[in-house]
């Protein structure tokens, strides 16, 4: 049974830092993505690694955020400097389905951030 564990959120002011975590059990992945949701809105692409081991950040968070890995581990990490009020949402660790899981994708129970000003 797969499961992804996010962990490390919390509260903290404006220009602060935190580093999320997500312990992935079950299987393991070569795609791996972060997403984020405030409190009325769609959930949102935030980070993430391709099957090729690239990475990819939304705009609003280059140069802020580095989503990192440890395949020993089997673990995904974000870690988020500068941190802004309008960061505040709850982040969800995803695998995008793959070739045995299709149409199957896994999603974390996610991590509250909030982002005082």
């Amino acid at each position: 049974q797969v499961q992804l564990v996010e962990s490390g959120g919390g509260l903290v002011h404006t220009g602060e830092s935190l580093r999320l975590s997500c312990t992935i059990s079950g299987s393991t992945f070569d795609a791996m993505n972060w997403y984020r949701q405030a409190q009325g809105k769609e959930r949102m692409y935030v980070a993430g690694f391709n099957s090729d081991g690239e990475t990819s950040y939304a705009d609003s968070v280059k140069g802020r955020f580095t989503i990192s890995r440890d395949t020993v581990k089997n673990t995904l990490s974000l870690q988020m400097d500068n941190l802004k009020p309008e960061d505040t949402a709850v982040y969800y660790c995803h695998a995008p389905p793959t070739a045995t899981s299709w149409p199957l994708d896994y999603w974390g129970q996610g991590t509250q951030v909030t982002v005082s000003s």
